[in-house]
């Protein structure tokens, strides 16, 4: 497998595994963080837990070393986003999110605020990612919406549209990997969220693949929410997708 450089993230980790806090309560997410720390590579704080417990929490998480991805997925007029990227920015994260559709100029407005705000504090920039379709989507959505009927298509435009707007990372499907790594300069991180083991209930996620195989197409990063949290033993899941993607690579 080919290096996929997570160094990029910050600084050296041994695992790309980012683990998803989708949990009500900070108590329960710095709970969760302390115990699987050693299989993974960082913690992403999605919409629930950041509007439940706020800025504090991610700095709680920084205090511990840890990398953070906040994954708000801004999505508003340039101004607006550049704002609130450098706000992320001031709060020390180390992957942020942006939705693809807002447009190259909103797109190179928070790339711009990322490395200004980071080079005015003396940080390393952010990974500011785009978010091409969310992994929830299907053809019918995306029809419903009045866009492209084919996904991959739909893909390969916005990431285009991204790359060409000066992003350096994308939020992609498992399944559109391969295809963007035809199209896109190999140093473009991909993070690659749904991510499922075979073992869970089916839930809404659609565009889907294992850690091993995600990682053998070309992933960067894997976010793994569920099969980690809700398992039974988060630790042994966590400790188990390490495995699986080491003794595949």
């Amino acid at each position: 497998m080919a290096n996929t450089g997570h160094q990029r993230f910050n600084r050296p980790v041994s695992s790309p595994i980012i683990v998803a806090l989708d949990l009500p309560s900070g108590a329960a997410a710095l709970d969760l963080a302390r115990r699987v720390a050693p299989h993974v590579g960082a913690f992403k704080v999605g919409k629930e837990l950041f509007v439940s417990e706020g800025p504090e929490l991610v700095r709680e998480l920084r205090r511990t070393g840890a990398p953070v991805f906040l994954d708000l997925k801004f999505h508003d007029i340039p101004n607006t986003v550049a704002k609130a990227v450098a706000a992320a920015v001031r709060l020390d994260v180390q992957m942020l999110t942006v939705h693809c559709s807002g447009g190259s100029a909103m797109m190179r407005a928070a790339e711009t605020a990322a490395q200004e705000t980071a080079a005015s504090l003396g940080k390393v920039a952010p990974l500011v990612l785009g978010v091409t379709v969310l992994t929830s989507m299907d053809a019918d959505a995306l029809v419903e919406l009045g866009g492209e009927t084919n996904i991959t298509r739909q893909v390969e435009r916005l990431a285009r549209l991204a790359a060409a707007s000066g992003l350096r990372g994308l939020v992609c499907s498992p399944l559109e990997i391969t295809p963007l790594r035809s199209i896109l300069p190999p140093s473009m991180q991909l993070v690659t969220p749904g991510i499922r083991t075979g073992a869970e209930k089916s839930d809404d996620q659609k565009r889907t693949l294992g850690p091993a195989e995600a990682m053998a197409a070309g992933a960067s990063w894997l976010v793994v929410g569920r099969p980690i949290y809700a398992a039974a033993d988060p630790v042994e899941a966590a400790r188990g997708i390490l495995e699986s993607v080491r003794r595949a690579a």
